[in-house]
């Protein structure tokens, strides 16, 4: 568990994660409206070589692609999701296969579709300016 206090130490944190990733992973991310989930993101994009400010939440795409480089991120969002039908109509199991990282935020509300071996990470607010992260592979 790591404690961030603010939005840099959150995307810090994620970047150290992303340095260790090599392609195929998922990640599933947990956390409330506000927890710093997209932050998150933002920093995995940095980490794996990308630019932090193509970044957006994609709670109305549904999905956003960002190419860094070194491994496609692709961000996707179960905010407002159906179900997994959703999901499986975007091609979630395709993008499974692609080879670079596939990150979803609310990821309990496709918890079927999600691979077991996915990455948990859970931001909790713990007051205005701090976050608890943890990360489990």
């Amino acid at each position: 568990m790591d404690v961030s206090r603010s939005v840099a130490d959150t995307e810090r944190l994620a970047g150290e994660l992303a340095k260790t990733l090599t392609g195929g992973e998922c990640i599933a991310l947990h956390g409330d409206l506000g927890a710093g989930k997209t932050q998150f993101v933002r920093g995995l994009l940095t980490g794996l070589g990308g630019d932090p400010r193509d970044v957006s939440s994609p709670t109305y795409v549904l999905l956003n692609i960002y190419n860094t480089g070194r491994l496609s991120l692709f961000h996707l969002d179960a905010y407002r999701v159906a179900g997994v039908d959703d999901f499986e109509s975007i091609g979630f199991g395709e993008l499974l296969e692609q080879g670079g990282v596939v990150v979803v935020e609310w990821a309990s509300r496709v918890s079927g579709l999600i691979p077991k071996n996915a990455i948990q990470v859970t931001i909790e607010a713990t007051s205005p300016e701090e976050r608890r992260i943890m990360i489990s592979r």
